[in-house]
């Protein structure tokens, strides 16, 4: 028991500082941040608290609209942080890759399956809905990897449904914080032991930078394919 306290107490310093920190990269970005929660939860504690006094219980509403104003903030403040990061990722070499490792469980993701000198990309992830390419960088560059790239998934996997989505801003493509919403419309066509399937046969495909190493999250603005090295397929 005494052991289950120590790590309790020893994890609390941890979230509370990843808290501040959240909030202090979420404040670079937004700067109103501070007076946007403080409203939130002084807005939401005066509506209950004057329920409360009008209905002859403001001890009982406090409570309840101390615990709700909490709520209402910790919401807020988690969204206003998820719009600050992907503002910071857009338009970052590699973003799309960081945010599909975090798209949910039952999705399998291999970023930088294709990949051209100007840093254009594709990655893949493999879900029910089959497999969906995600491009960014140049739209007419992306082009000629994406047709390559279903081109490979037609001759493999002709029974698997591919999708394919740009990331951007411009027409017909899909913004960087809609991502991972656009992935979970897909309708879901395949059981689970299809996709395990699936994954198991495009692992044993190989991919295109499987042999070479790649930094998590958006890559370096200054990072080049090296002379020489493996080119798009």
């Amino acid at each position: 028991m005494a052991r289950k306290e120590t790590a309790a107490d020893a994890a609390n310093p941890g979230r509370l500082k990843q808290i501040a920190l959240t909030y202090k990269m979420t404040r670079k970005a937004d700067s109103t941040i501070g007076l946007v929660l403080a409203a939130v939860g002084i807005v939401t504690l005066g509506v209950f608290l004057a329920i409360g006094f009008l209905i002859g219980h403001p001890v009982y509403l406090g409570i309840l609209g101390l615990l709700l104003a909490f709520l209402a903030t910790a919401i807020v403040f988690g969204r206003r942080a998820e719009r600050a990061a992907f503002g910071q990722m857009e338009g970052q070499p590699g973003a799309a890759a960081a945010v599909l490792d975090n798209v949910g469980r039952g999705w399998t993701t291999t970023p930088a399956v294709a990949m051209n000198r100007s840093q254009d990309v594709v990655h893949r992830a493999v879900g029910k809905a089959g497999i969906v390419l995600v491009a960014e960088g140049n739209p007419n560059r992306l082009k000629t990897l994406l047709a390559a790239e279903k081109r490979k998934m037609a001759r493999i996997l002709s029974d698997v449904p591919v999708h394919d989505v740009v990331v951007g801003n411009g027409e017909g493509q899909v913004p960087l914080k809609k991502l991972r919403t656009t992935l979970l419309k897909f309708p879901r066509v395949l059981s689970g032991p299809q996709v395990t399937a699936t994954n198991d046969r495009l692992r044993a495909m190989g991919d295109l930078m499987s042999n070479m190493p790649l930094p998590k999250g958006p890559m370096p603005k200054g990072m080049r394919m090296p002379r020489g090295g493996p080119k798009a397929r």
